[in-house]
């Protein structure tokens, strides 16, 4: 099937600017809260953790409210029903107030979204609490990604658009598969804190009644 939308609107540019203003905001946050000897993954966690927080409040807040109560993206009027419309043309439930979604994104907006700020104010704080909660995140990070995708996958996709590149590259591939492998790596560099924290206090104890 070809599809006669364009490949590139209005509102893909702006739904892009927004997504480039809220790295923008975090690599700024970065700066101004951070030691400048901060260690570059430190760095790399509180951008992303701010682009994370963003994103959840803005265009997921936004979602949500478009979601519930009897509303629905494709019968609403304003700038970010025009985002989720534009969203919804590659993946149609977010058109229509899926239940799925719509479930997830409540846990996503009310849950993700203030959990990233703590583990950010617990980031400039340096401290190493923050590994715990980082790890928490990114397990139902990833475990949303896998139940917004994965009943699709089962019943062959048929909510997915995949006919139009921008849809398939940058909507469904990349701006998900960031939620993959960010929190994997996420979850591999605070295991190795937390590992090495309890090895240390382990081989401490065992020298200490030795």
């Amino acid at each position: 099937m070809t599809d006669a939308t364009p490949i590139f609107t209005k509102i893909s540019a702006y739904s892009l600017l927004g997504v480039a203003f809220h790295g923008l905001t975090g690599y700024l946050g970065a700066k101004a809260f951070l030691p400048q000897n901060a260690r570059w993954q430190d760095r790399f966690t509180f951008i992303w953790l701010t682009f994370d927080a963003l994103i959840h409040f803005t265009f997921e807040g936004s979602f949500l409210w478009l979601s519930v109560l009897g509303r629905q993206v494709n019968t609403s009027i304003g700038p970010f029903a025009d985002l989720w419309r534009e969203y919804a043309a590659a993946d149609f439930r977010w058109g229509v107030s899926d239940s799925t979604v719509v479930s997830l994104e409540i846990l996503t907006v009310l849950g993700a979204g203030p959990l990233c700020c703590y583990i950010l104010k617990q980031l400039a704080n340096d401290d190493p609490a923050r590994h715990y909660w980082l790890i928490v995140l990114s397990t139902a990070e990833l475990y949303g990604g896998w139940m917004t995708f994965c009943p699709e996958w089962l019943t062959g996709s048929p909510n997915l658009n995949t006919s139009n590149a921008l849809h398939l590259w940058v909507y469904l591939v990349f701006m998900n598969i960031i939620w993959v492998v960010i929190p994997l790596w996420l979850m591999f560099d605070s295991y190795t804190h937390i590992a090495g924290a309890l090895r240390a206090q382990q081989k401490a104890s065992k020298i200490k009644s030795a």
